[in-house]
């Protein structure tokens, strides 16, 4: 990963941090659930919904598509997030996803396949191609982590020059990704 090394900010997080992985989940709906769960949330709050959704219910497709809206509430799912997991629930049904269903696809076509599920934004699509498929050079700058990762490690405020500088990680912006989160934990 010799363009993060030569990065003298990224091989200090990567020195403190140690190694980090981008590997393929081994199911891609539970990746996703967390993502879904995630979204526009804190690290506590989404780490509590997401253990008494995981607790209570199966998280599979299936599971999810049977499960109650009402039961999903308890749990402390909003309404939207609700119908926003039974949608990506449907699509996996109705497509078959799989990290194989998109193995020859561009992180582009992914992002647009992906984006066509109402309650899957490109930030989710994101964070699927980091952490469902595994894809090694994804700079996921609408994640507020990798913002102010990149504030805090740099100094750039603005989203515009945080992508033109992590244009320098090619092709492993997702290994720096991960690293810019580590720095705001």
């Amino acid at each position: 990963m010799q363009p993060l090394n030569e990065d003298s900010v990224m091989a200090e997080l990567i020195e403190v941090h140690g190694d980090v992985t981008v590997e393929p989940a081994e199911d891609m709906f539970r990746r996703m659930t967390v993502s879904i769960i995630n979204q526009q949330l804190s690290t506590a709050s989404a780490r509590a919904i997401r253990e008494r959704v995981f607790d209570h219910v199966e998280v599979t497709p299936e599971g999810i598509l049977t499960a109650e809206p009402e039961e999903l509430h308890d749990l402390g799912l909003s309404e939207s997030k609700v119908e926003y997991l039974k949608n990506v629930a449907d699509a996996h049904v109705e497509n078959g996803y799989s990290v194989a269903y998109f193995e020859g696809m561009t992180d582009e076509d992914v992002i647009a396949e992906l984006t066509e599920i109402r309650g899957v934004g490109t930030w989710t699509a994101k964070m699927a191609l980091i952490f469902c498929l595994g894809r090694e050079d994804v700079f996921p700058v609408e994640d507020l982590g990798i913002r102010r990762g990149m504030e805090t490690a740099y100094g750039i405020t603005e989203r515009d020059a945080m992508v033109q500088k992590a244009e320098e990680w090619a092709p492993y912006r997702s290994y720096a990704s991960r690293y810019l989160w580590r720095a705001v934990d």
